[in-house]
């Protein structure tokens, strides 16, 4: 049984999986940047391979015969018994200190949990999770938490159109007036405008066709600073709102310039606002709906679109030395449900990692938690967003594609100066 198995790796504890079989070095290191479009040439300035790379050394890689591993028994029995299909779901590496360039890490892993059977959108299948840790002689260089599911693909469910009512509507356009329309104009360019009178100078929130001080008609705008301070808050639970996950915080705050504004709040756990929360206001990209407002000391990062093609994901395959079939052969993704070839986790950690430090140059890399969604597909544009928590020490970074979420990551770092 493939509980027994399990039971039995849990039961083995620490399996050692050997060294690397080559030495931390400067072709590899070059390759992986290039693969990932990472301009970060200083790791290879100053000898060392970016953090993303930890498990790219110890990879079996083509043809080499696999490493002794505390799942092999289990993999090999939920092949047998037809779960042969294998996707990553989320994998969570922290690093004790970089990797320097001559030292050859080892690797070794402990089988932690079995799930399942579950049904899934990929079909019947388990979660299996594991531990890895990496040493450089006895000195321990970095761990990891990684989880695959392993499927029936003969079980994927067929795609089925949603039940009427069973999805929520998209969310309306903006309610656009000869009144607000200098308002959303605004938003779409980044702005929050406010409506002041041409007359007297008065402004309000919302905008009207009068001024309440003077009653002129004649009015103009200013553009507001963007920063606020809340003066009350709602948490809404209910009913559902389309293009909202429930529970989210709707608040009512105050402008420097002597209005208020009504908004949600992201960035922040409903449970973390409060009165007096210093915020600043966010416009969704293309200033679809009203701005939001996030906590001030957090900075949105400008958007990365990344065009995905069979080439530069087998190219970044083989950079991580993931030669898994579904990553370069499209007809073996295909075979197992997939559109076409997909990025590997590995890829996806690396390209996390590229976008992050791209905001923080120079900052250390210290953990990297990465949680997977809707494939990549060659032929799709992966898009990532993303936040920096300065006082945090972290960035989140947010992937999507045309099919959805990919990517959901945090990234913990360092500035040079704390070091």
């Amino acid at each position: 049984m493939i509980e027994d198995l399990a039971e039995a790796a849990r039961a083995r504890g620490e399996v050692d999986g050997g060294t690397a079989p080559d030495p931390v070095n400067a072709p590899m290191v070059r390759h992986w940047l290039e693969a990932m479009g990472d301009p970060a040439a200083h790791y290879l300035d100053e000898g060392l391979a970016p953090p993303a790379m930890l498990q790219v050394w110890t990879m079996p890689g083509h043809g080499g015969g696999p490493r002794p591993s505390a799942v092999d028994t289990v993999l090999a029995g939920l092949d047998a018994h037809g779960f042969t299909g294998v996707v990553a779901t989320d994998c969570t590496q922290a690093y004790d200190r970089p990797l320097r360039f001559g030292e050859t890490p080892r690797a070794a892993t402990a089988f932690t949990s079995l799930r399942g059977p579950k049904s899934t959108a990929m079909g019947r299948g388990y979660f299996l999770t594991w531990e890895t840790t990496w040493y450089c002689g006895d000195e321990r260089v970095g761990t990891m938490t990684f989880r695959v599911l392993k499927f029936d693909p003969a079980t994927r469910p067929e795609p089925r159109p949603p039940e009427d009512g069973a999805q929520q509507p998209p969310p309306p356009p903006p309610p656009s007036t000869g009144d607000t329309a200098f308002f959303w104009d605004g938003a779409a360019a980044g702005e929050l405008r406010i409506r002041r009178c041409a007359d007297c100078g008065t402004l309000r929130h919302p905008p009207g066709p009068l001024c309440p001080a003077c009653r002129s008609a004649a009015a103009d705008h200013v553009v507001a600073s963007g920063r606020g301070t809340v003066h009350s808050y709602t948490v809404h639970h209910h009913p559902p709102v389309p293009g909202r996950t429930a529970p989210f915080a709707v608040a009512l705050v105050d402008l420097p310039e002597g209005v208020r504004v009504v908004g949600g709040v992201t960035g922040a756990d409903p449970a973390d606002v409060h009165v007096g929360m210093a915020v600043r206001a966010d416009f969704a990209r293309g200033g679809a709906e009203p701005p939001r407002w996030r906590p001030a000391d957090q900075a949105v990062l400008p958007a990365l679109e990344l065009e995905l093609t069979r080439t530069s994901i087998t190219a970044q395959a083989l950079a991580t030395r993931d030669f898994t079939p579904v990553h370069h052969d499209p007809g073996r993704a295909r075979a197992q449900g997939a559109r076409d070839v997909f990025l590997n986790i590995l890829t996806t950690q690396g390209l996390v990692q590229r976008y992050a430090t791209t905001h923080r140059p120079g900052a250390r890399v210290r953990r990297i938690a990465v949680r997977l969604g809707a494939p990549a597909h060659a032929g799709d544009t992966l898009v990532l967003t993303g936040t920096d928590r300065p006082r945090e020490g972290r960035v989140e970074v947010r992937g999507t594609t045309a099919l959805g979420r990919h990517v959901t990551a945090t990234v913990d770092v360092v500035d040079v100066e704390d070091r």
